[in-house]
């Protein structure tokens, strides 16, 4: 029987460990456990998994972000979002994003497992406390496109909404002040706002960047 190649991803170490024991003991060949978005990304280019599953707040990039660059890249790994927020809007953008699976942490084991064996048959999982919104959401504005920025542009957005200045935010990208900037007044063309506080206010409300 073949055993599926799993890569996991979640900046806590106890939560990291305990998937990676479980999906051991149920014969998964777990080939990889980071705890950085960037390192998904990296290790997904590098290693192709068959499945992926990942917490939505990392350190660098989102889960969110994850699932945008893995889906503009065609990866064909089916991706299981396991996460503490119990939020529908969060749900229906993970699926739309590309996910297989939506599940919460306090979930049991088997559940994590359930969703994971759906995913190799070609099904999703949703976890039953948001199924419902979820779909509702889904089949109310099955069109809807949610908006289009960039990776760059949500980097320089989550330190936006940290508090940091123009300067501060090129040094930690290695961009120049003027790049920033632009990056800036591209966000606010594309979300239709037309300043820094309506910016936060809107990337807030829509929470286009994961906590």
């Amino acid at each position: 029987m073949r055993r599926y190649t799993v890569l996991v991803a979640d900046d806590h170490a106890i939560v990291k460990e305990g998937l990676v024991s479980l999906l051991k003991e149920h014969d998964f060949d777990v080939v990889g456990a980071v705890g950085d978005g960037h390192e998904l990304i990296d290790a997904v280019r590098r290693l192709r998994p068959d499945l992926i599953v990942t917490d939505l707040s990392m350190p660098g990039l989102s889960g969110l972000d994850v699932l945008t660059r893995l889906k503009a890249e065609r990866v064909d790994s089916k991706v299981i979002v396991l996460t503490m927020h119990d939020d529908a809007e969060l749900a229906t953008r993970a699926m739309r994003a590309g996910a297989c699976g939506f599940l919460l942490k306090h979930s049991a084991g088997e559940e994590l497992l359930n969703a994971i064996h759906q995913a190799i048959q070609g099904g999703v999982y949703l976890t039953p406390t948001l199924t419902k919104e979820v779909l509702e959401r889904m089949a109310a504005s099955p069109d809807r496109s949610e908006p289009q920025l960039t990776a760059r542009q949500r980097d320089v957005l989550r330190l936006i909404l940290e508090g940091r200045r123009m300067k501060e935010i090129g040094a930690t990208l290695k961009l120049s002040a003027r790049t920033v900037e632009t990056h800036k007044y591209q966000m606010m063309q594309t979300l239709g706002v037309d300043s820094t506080a309506a910016l936060v206010k809107y990337a807030i409300e829509h929470r286009l960047v994961a906590d």
